[in-house]
């Protein structure tokens, strides 16, 4: 064995990671993305955060008679760690957040909470002289685990705050109201994925975009466009709009399979009208996407596996999947655009907030200043190293 030429060759090999920037991100930056995606959503990182569930409150008993309870209670659940209370001056207020996604329940103090409590501890074994009373309970049928955690949590905490130690046989003038769990026992975990598989399905244009421009580039299809008169700027427009139809196309196709599942949305016209409009202008984010893979890669099959870099992080954490992520992966997902896809599409079609909704048009809002930037990102890069 010759040492010399085996260094030779190794140095090569060295030189070739180094200088190619698609076997770079592949060899050192997709493993550490993926390592990282995967740690994140799966509780790697943050794993031990406990998880805050926003609560609307509106205290219609304030200042009443017997006020006492009312603030005895409060002051109860704000020592719960997994609870934060936001104070509203009315329902209607507090009402519109839910519906925007800003708080995970509406919990309402009736007037006379203060009187039931001192009728009941007058004659706690008086039922005929207690003044009986319902606290409202509203909960956002768009988070499946605001459903499930939150009533528990308020009624223990009701108990304790009103009855003391009595035990839970005893019968009692105040009862929670949830009329939101009718509605949501109807919702399945299919309902909650929903969203995010419409945001999931244009993800992967990254891939598509970065494997046609590459193969164009190879068997010359782009050469001989830069021999006719269209200019880049014609021929970039002209897929944009190719993937933009083909967006709307597979966003139909994905909605009327799942409606053929039983899938119904709360929404109605003008609401499906914008989650199109949101997706549409998602498929623009990800064909810039597209555009910066096919300039790194010098081969279709090198653009597979760049694509990923930009496909893996939407996926994981602005998708359906983050049902399932830890505190800190949530925060994250902030940073990548199909959060606020899913997000809107989530206030759309599971909550039925209006098109109008200020959560909604902030969502798509980010969505169209970070398409419009990752398109311009990709038209100036491939523009001018991707012919090469």
């Amino acid at each position: 064995m010759n040492s010399e030429r085996v260094l030779a060759h190794a140095k090569k090999d060295l030189k070739k990671v180094f200088r190619d920037p698609a076997v770079l991100f592949l060899t050192v930056l997709f493993p550490v993305i993926l390592t990282l995606a995967f740690g994140t959503s799966f509780g790697a990182f943050g794993g031990t955060e406990s998880t805050k569930y926003k609560i609307g409150l509106v205290d219609m008993d304030y200042g009443g008679p017997h006020g006492q309870w009312s603030t005895n209670f409060v002051g109860n659940l704000t020592k719960i760690e997994v609870l934060e209370i936001q104070y509203y001056p009315t329902n209607d207020t507090a009402q519109k957040e839910l519906a925007q996604g800003n708080v995970h329940a509406v919990l309402i103090i009736p007037e006379g909470f203060g009187q039931s409590c001192h009728s009941f501890w007058e004659a706690p074994t008086d039922p005929s002289s207690w003044t009986n009373a319902t606290v409202p309970l509203y909960l956002d049928s768009g988070s499946i685990f605001a459903t499930q955690a939150i009533p528990p949590i308020v009624q223990q905490v009701m108990a304790v705050a009103v009855y003391g130690e009595r035990p839970t046989q005893v019968p009692r003038p105040i009862q929670i109201g949830i009329p939101s769990l009718v509605q949501a026992s109807r919702i399945s975990m299919f309902d909650y994925m929903a969203p995010g598989i419409f945001a999931y399905a244009s993800i992967f244009f990254t891939m598509t975009v970065a494997q046609s421009f590459t193969e164009d580039r190879e068997n010359g299809m782009l050469r001989r466009v830069n021999t006719t008169p269209t200019t880049p700027a014609e021929f970039i427009t002209s897929q944009a709009i190719s993937n933009m139809i083909v967006a709307l196309a597979q966003v139909a196709l994905v909605f009327a399979m799942a409606h053929a599942v039983g899938y119904r949305p709360n929404a109605d016209v003008v609401g499906y009208a914008m989650a199109f409009a949101v997706v549409s202008i998602f498929a623009l984010c990800n064909v810039g996407f597209g555009l910066i893979t096919a300039t790194l890669a010098k081969s279709s099959g090198a653009a597979t596996g760049l694509s990923f870099l930009f496909i893996m992080p939407q996926m994981f954490l602005g998708t359906f999947v983050g049902y399932a992520l830890s505190p800190s992966a949530q925060a994250a997902g902030k940073f990548v655009p199909s959060y606020y896809v899913t997000n809107a599409l989530t206030s759309l079609l599971l909550r039925g907030a209006p098109a109008s909704s200020p959560a909604v048009l902030l969502d798509l809002a980010v969505v169209v200043f970070a398409s419009f930037a990752a398109l311009l990102a990709g038209v100036l890069v491939f523009a001018r190293y991707g012919n090469r």
